[in-house]
């Protein structure tokens, strides 16, 4: 079982470039069933939402606000992921919510550069203090469009964001400017893998051009000083149940021996 615990090295580059990747952030068997659960998922991949990038290629997500015992919110609530992110962050996180990425084989859309907090902010949330944990379930390569980020961009603030396809993307003339003086870096990642990154953190991702699919679970967290002033659909301040990490593997096997009962 991995037990991730950040030390000072970590909290220094989070502060530094916006972002950390953990290389096995779960072992091979977690990684395993979460991988079993998501495919089995029925669920999620019927009710995915579909976004539609600038030119009109789709990808597609399953959002969920609500955190129930089953292993994705196992995994949000797991103790590696959380006392990570309050390390990250300054102090008590809870949860925002969690979706189901899906990039799929040969035609899953790009996402345009943004910040999650660029839109975030219009839910209410006062402060970028915000974050997430992307969880690679599938490799993910530059071939079937792996994350890109803009290491220390999440220091310029928020910029403004716009609707481009039906997607909400950073200010286009600003970028511009951003792109001379920050260098995208391509996010490669095993599966198990997982990057830890600041809302304010600029990124974008490619179209999926490989025969192989691209899925993630993105685990998203606000802090407990920046409950929203707006009501939204995403959850208000509640105090977050820890597990311990050894929970994710035991729910995962529950799981997988009953997959009826996996998912809502």
């Amino acid at each position: 079982m991995v037990t991730f615990r950040p030390r000072e090295e970590h909290r220094e580059r989070f502060e530094r470039d916006g972002y950390v990747v953990v290389d096995e952030l779960l072992d091979a068997e977690e990684t395993d069933l979460l991988a079993r659960v998501a495919a089995a998922d029925h669920g999620a991949d019927d009710h995915a939402l579909e976004r539609r990038d600038a030119t009109g290629t789709v990808t597609r997500l399953t959002l969920f606000n609500d955190l129930p015992d089953d292993l994705y919110g196992t995994i949000v609530r797991s103790e590696r992921i959380v006392r990570a992110m309050e390390a990250f962050l300054g102090g008590e996180v809870c949860h925002y919510h969690h979706k189901i990425m899906f990039k799929d084989p040969g035609k899953g859309g790009a996402w345009e550069w943004h910040q999650d907090y660029g839109y975030w902010y219009r839910n209410g949330c006062l402060f970028p203090d915000m974050g997430s944990c992307m969880i690679a379930i599938d490799e993910a390569t530059r071939e079937n469009g792996c994350l890109q980020v803009l290491p220390g961009s999440h220091r310029l603030g928020r910029l403004d964001h716009h609707k481009v396809g039906d997607q909400t993307a950073a200010d286009p003339q600003r970028m511009a400017h951003v792109l001379r003086r920050f260098e995208p870096v391509p996010v490669e990642m095993a599966p198990g893998a997982g990057l830890f990154f600041h809302a304010n953190l600029i990124h974008r991702s490619d179209r999926n051009r490989s025969a192989a699919p691209r899925t993630s679970l993105i685990c998203c967290y606000n802090t407990a000083w920046n409950d929203p002033f707006l009501d939204h659909h995403h959850r208000r301040y509640e105090p977050l149940e820890v597990v311990p990490d050894a929970r994710v593997r035991a729910v995962g096997r529950a799981s997988i021996a009953a997959p009826d009962e996996t998912t809502p």
